[in-house]
């Protein structure tokens, strides 16, 4: 996983079902290109299914998955277009952050996560020891990612993988993560029966995607096996916090803080690509809201200048890498704090805003084209081009450049 981000890849993942995620926001992992490769492209059936097999086989070789162990693990393999109609299905709406925060944080999943450091607490003080990254934070990917080991999915992950590579809007991808997939196999971590995960091929306590879980899943336990599958969690929590070490996670530095800007903060300053000093912060009037130390890193905020603020450091990123969402990794950090018996965020959000639609994000992005701005794109997912072309219109209508896409916004380009 180092250097990628892991994607949401099942309807099982807490986390999805509170943002309505998709796939898109994992990393894909490298399994080696499979562009030639011809696909059913929305046309499937089980005859082509197969014949597709029959033509992968050579490739798969080729990448290091011995004839044996693909002939097994594909020898039941059939079509399933169940599957491949989760992949297509998006959803209109996704939760504005304050209500998926809401749900990350609230419920059971704090008293859980508890009950959790309490049970494991030796496992975990010895993780922390090995890798340098805290309890809270290990335990609130887990409950983000599987509901403490609730929702791990029981989908044969080969068949699934393969169904998706061969008729799936990704199949590059997908064939890819199928080659990953049969190599853990070979390496007798687990056998193919018991090689189960979501829909979409994310395995284990904390949803590992094949590719992943070959650069960065540990024998925490020294069984001679990575096991990310049983009901013992150890190897998978050990194994997410090798990779967040290994993404840039920095030992004994906060994941950031929340802060409080100062009146006629110039939001020009605000995002990931302004890094600045805890000292140079503070010059500019900025100051934690827990009255402790600002670091260095950069500010966001995710809701513009009517909601709260954030200061993070490189190991927020660090949670970025596992999954390439400021929503995701918010909800990793404030999970985290709460599981620590830490404050949670002091700032209000604009909770009275409306949620706009992916059509309605995909018609301000267009506006913004036409306008002269560039959004890198029209796909009703406002990313970073989007959220610095929305700046860049603020600017030149003299509005404060939070970024920030509201339905007052779409009104005023429609205007």
């Amino acid at each position: 996983m180092t250097g990628r981000n892991l994607r949401f890849a099942t309807a099982t993942l807490l986390v999805c079902a509170l943002a309505s995620c998709g796939v898109s926001n994992r990393t894909p992992g490298a399994g080696g290109n499979y562009s030639g490769l011809p696909t059913a492209g929305g046309h499937g059936s089980e005859a082509g299914f197969q014949n597709w097999v029959v033509s992968f086989r050579p490739r798969a070789i080729g990448a290091g998955v011995s004839p044996q162990v693909f002939d097994s693990a594909m020898a039941g393999a059939h079509y399933q277009p169940s599957i491949v109609a989760l992949d297509g299905k998006q959803s209109e709406f996704s939760k504005p952050i304050w209500e998926y925060l809401d749900g990350a944080v609230g419920g059971s999943r704090t008293s859980t996560g508890r009950q959790m450091a309490a049970t494991y607490g030796s496992t975990l003080s010895a993780i922390e020891r090995r890798y340098g990254v805290p309890r809270e934070i290990v335990l609130a990917v887990w409950g983000m990612e599987s509901n403490y080991g609730a929702n791990r999915g029981n989908t044969q992950t080969v068949p699934a993988l393969a169904t998706l590579a061969y008729d799936g809007r990704r199949g590059e991808f997908f064939a890819g993560e199928l080659v990953s997939a049969l190599r853990i196999i070979q390496a007798g971590d687990v056998d193919n029966s018991h090689l189960v995960g979501s829909w979409a091929g994310a395995m284990g306590h904390t949803q590992f995607m094949p590719s992943s879980f070959l650069s960065h899943a540990v024998d925490f336990n020294g069984d001679g096996r990575r096991d990310i599958w049983s009901n013992d969690p150890t190897d998978s929590l050990a194994s997410t916090a090798s990779y967040l070490r290994e993404n840039g996670w920095r030992p004994g530095q906060p994941w950031g803080t929340e802060v409080i800007l100062p009146q006629g903060f110039d939001y020009n300053q605000v995002g990931k690509s302004v890094v600045k000093s805890g000292g140079q912060w503070q010059a500019m009037g900025v100051r934690a809201a827990n009255g402790g130390a600002v670091p260095s890193g950069a500010i966001l905020a995710p809701a513009g200048a009517r909601g709260p603020a954030f200061l993070i450091t490189d190991n927020f990123r660090a949670i970025l890498k596992y999954n390439a969402s400021d929503s995701y990794a918010l909800g990793v950090a404030y999970l985290g704090e709460s599981i620590a018996g830490r404050s949670g965020i002091r700032g209000s959000w604009p909770r009275g805003d409306r949620t706009l639609s992916n059509t309605e994000k995909a018609e301000i992005q267009r506006l913004l084209m036409a306008k002269g701005f560039d959004t890198g794109g029209v796909d009703g997912k406002l990313g970073s081009k989007s959220v610095d072309a929305v700046k860049a219109y603020q600017r030149s209508r003299g509005m404060v450049p939070d970024g920030y896409a509201d339905a007052q916004l779409l009104g005023m380009l429609r205007g």
